[in-house]
């Protein structure tokens, strides 16, 4: 599943509200892992980017910038709430300004497996 992006798309929340659960696990793709409260838990996993890991990371202080109404909460990795689960990659590009720091860029492949009921 598709989704629109979240600062632009103006229908994003009605087209998530009209999601209809499927006996299938259900993968949904954005750019910005800040839709991902608004999803239903009947997603089984969302993958996104947007955020490029916070582009820099210094040691102690953290990410002084991330693109994210949520701050650090989506930054980067794997973030399991309550039974819902986002992967926010690095990606390969950057933001603004062409650095990185201790945040190197990645392409992630991801191995799924499903169990039939």
């Amino acid at each position: 599943m598709g989704f629109g992006d979240f600062w632009e798309d103006k229908e994003l929340l009605d087209f998530i509200a009209s999601y209809k659960k499927s006996d299938l696990p259900t993968i949904g793709l954005t750019h910005n892992p800040d839709v991902f409260p608004e999803t239903k838990k009947d997603i089984s996993l969302m993958l996104a980017g947007h955020t490029h890991g916070g582009q820099v990371n210094f040691p102690i202080v953290g990410a002084p910038i991330t693109p994210s109404r949520y701050g650090d909460r989506y930054r980067y990795g794997l973030i399991s709430e309550k039974e819902h689960h986002i992967l926010v990659t690095s990606g390969t590009g950057n933001s603004i300004l062409p650095v990185r720091f201790r945040v190197p860029p990645e392409i992630v492949m991801v191995e799924l497996s499903f169990k039939a009921n």
